[in-house]
């Protein structure tokens, strides 16, 4: 054998080893200046996981930057942005590798500043284990508490308290013991039941590797030993078999598989499946993998599914246990973290994302929402950025589903705007709501096109949009005129037949405009099902909820006119001094002084109020509706 082939087979024999040891995934999380950044930056270098050249530019900047004299100061390691490093403070998630005999570890330094939740939450989405640090000399403080309960809401089980900077406290067992107890009881309120503490010194390394001799009254495990054992949690030993559906992979006309990852339970050949959310069921025939066909596919194994039967199934379906299925609903209530710097509005439309699945989606109510640091629910009409609410949501299409305590792969989902396409929110399944399984669709005999002949006339929705004294109302009215002139069916929704009744609860707040139009576009959808021209004349200000409006109806049934009047001209028009109060600020969120109007992008009909009488505009909606 060369000496090519033995440094192959030392090669290949490292590999192997590397990947025979599991992965752990850990958060740090504490207060500012509790030294996460340092403890990970000390355990790096202490187990060995930094490059010669890393070393190198750890010794420079700690001496450029530092903040521990002539010694390296292990947390610029984390502190990566430059803004870190002059505020002495951590902004972003800050994601490390290293590895030691026993285990590969992927550790998340998250920051600790209340602004900076959101940050926090992603970095503890996708971990197994959380090292929340305390400084011994302060004891247990607000962002303790907030970070301990982002870590309980996403699931997060095996928690170590690092007491840190225990010499700065002369070693002393008994603050420790107090400062342990304290959070044992904080946990046990969370519903975080495995905790383990270690006294440690993250700048001196006491414990962290090796047990200290400074604290000779303390027997329990390091923090490396701690990260080397704790176990990573199974799924549930009674959650069935599921495969949420990545790819359907058809290469040729003799072969459809499904392709996916195994996230819970585990399936062989012959045994019997469901689709969801359609319900229909086969058999596995063949379980199909790169390295050839498996007896038997479980938990974390990325395999394709072939079936004996042709069935339905798309990317997004989840193919399951048929004796115990995934719940399938379109209605849940879940936790909500907002991260948009724009306010959540129930109502308001956007894109939910669970899994390989997208649906459109809106939360119906927030029936709370938490604060972070007390955990204390508080009345809310919408959430700011880097709040979490407990929210009612409503999905466009039933989803299958399992509570996010029992599956993180089927319980998680992100909301997405659907202008952007940013992400704004995140999201935990607790139950669904069973409403929507209880109340099918009544079958109806007489439809919408039955009613449409015998009034001898096309259903339609004619949203009327723009600024407050536009003339909306007014070339409204004149169509309707029009139309009853010659013999149809219409009716005209406005603030005079909509505000002092169906919607005399709600007032002129953001959150109260979404729900305003939200109740005025089912109405009009319902009268259009009736058969009738409907005119539907509000400000509606927002291209969400227009647009809303619009997904309601069939194509070519929704006709949007935005009536284009400059804000002079309308304020010009103000009989009623309505702009005059709102800049004089008497009349508050005011569309075009204090509120903001969006103009629509792809109105059906843009009406000129200036260059044209409202009659001939009249005209031209009414020779609009019957082309």
């Amino acid at each position: 054998m060369t000496r090519f082939d033995d440094a192959a087979a030392t090669v290949a024999a490292y590999l192997a080893d590397h990947e025979s040891r599991g992965l752990l995934r850990f958060i740090t999380c504490g207060s500012v200046d509790d030294g996460k950044s340092t403890l990970i930056g000390r355990l790096l270098h202490d187990t060995r996981g930094l490059f010669e050249d890393q070393l190198s530019a750890l010794e420079k900047d700690s001496r450029r930057h530092g903040t521990q004299g002539e010694r390296i100061d292990y947390a610029l390691l984390l502190d990566g942005l430059e803004a870190e490093r002059e505020q002495g403070i951590t902004i972003d998630v800050a994601y490390r590798f290293f590895s030691t005999a026993k285990r590969k570890f992927i550790v998340a330094d998250c920051p600790g500043h209340e602004q900076y939740t959101r940050n926090m939450a992603t970095g503890a989405s996708t971990a197994d284990a959380a090292v929340v640090l305390v400084d011994a000399r302060k004891g247990l403080l607000t962002q303790t508490r907030r970070h301990s309960y982002i870590c309980s809401l996403l699931g997060i089980r095996h928690v170590l308290l690092a007491v840190n900077k225990m010499d700065l406290v002369g070693y002393d067992q008994a603050t420790f013991d107090a400062i342990a107890r304290d959070y044992r009881e904080l946990a046990t309120s969370l519903g975080i039941d495995n905790v383990t503490a270690v006294p440690l010194s993250a700048l001196e390394g006491d414990n962290l590797i090796e047990r200290s001799p400074n604290t000779p009254w303390y027997g329990g495990a390091t923090l490396l030993e701690f990260l080397e054992t704790v176990p990573v949690d199974a799924p549930a030993s009674d959650l069935g078999f599921r495969l949420p559906v990545q790819w359907v992979n058809r290469p040729n006309q003799d072969f459809r598989g499904f392709a996916g990852t195994v996230t819970a339970g585990a399936i062989k050949p012959g045994d019997e499946v469901v689709a969801l959310p359609s319900g229909r069921r086969s058999k596995v025939a063949r379980i199909v993998t790169a390295e050839g066909d498996l007896d038997v596919a479980t938990r974390g194994q990325a395999v394709t599914l072939t079936l004996a039967d042709e069935l339905d199934i798309s990317r997004g379906d989840v193919i399951a246990d048929a004796h115990d299925p995934a719940e399938v609903s379109d209605q849940f209530a879940a936790h909500v973290l907002w991260l948009d710097a724009h306010p959540l509005l129930p109502g308001r439309p956007y894109w939910l994302k669970i899994g390989s699945r997208e649906v459109g989606a809106s939360v119906t109510e927030i029936k709370h929402k938490v604060d972070v640091n007390t955990q204390e629910a508080l009345a809310a009409k919408h959430l700011e950025m880097n709040e979490v609410g407990y929210c009612n949501l409503y999905l466009d299409t039933p989803v299958p589903f399992e509570a996010y305590r029992d599956s993180r792969e089927l319980g998680a989902f992100i909301l997405i705007d659907r202008q952007t396409n940013a992400t704004v929110a995140a999201g935990t399944i607790d139950f669904a709501l069973r409403r929507a399984a209880n109340i099918p669709w009544q079958h109806v005999d007489v439809d919408k096109q039955a009613r449409a002949r015998l009034k001898g006339q096309t259903p339609r929705c004619v949203w009327f949009t723009g600024l407050s004294g536009s003339g909306k109302s007014t070339i409204a009215n004149l169509v309707e005129k029009r139309l009853a002139a010659m013999g149809l069916h219409t009716y005209i929704l406005d603030g005079d037949n909509v505000r002092h009744g169906l919607n005399k609860d709600l007032g002129f707040t953001a959150e109260d405009r979404v729900e305003n139009i939200r109740r005025v576009a089912e109405v009009a959808k319902l009268m259009t099902d009736a058969g009738l021209i409907v005119l539907v004349s509000f400000i509606s200000p927002f291209r969400s909820e227009r647009r809303l409006a619009r997904e309601l109806f069939d194509d070519g049934e929704f006709i949007e006119v935005f009536v284009d009047t400059p804000l002079d001209v309308a304020e010009s028009r103000d009989v009623k001094g309505l702009y005059a109060k709102a800049r004089a600020g008497k009349i508050p969120n005011f569309t075009g002084i204090d509120s903001p109007y969006e103009v629509p992008e792809n109105a059906e009909l843009v009406l000129d109020t200036v260059g044209e009488s409202a009659e001939a505009l009249a005209a031209r909606v009414v020779d609009a509706l019957l082309r």
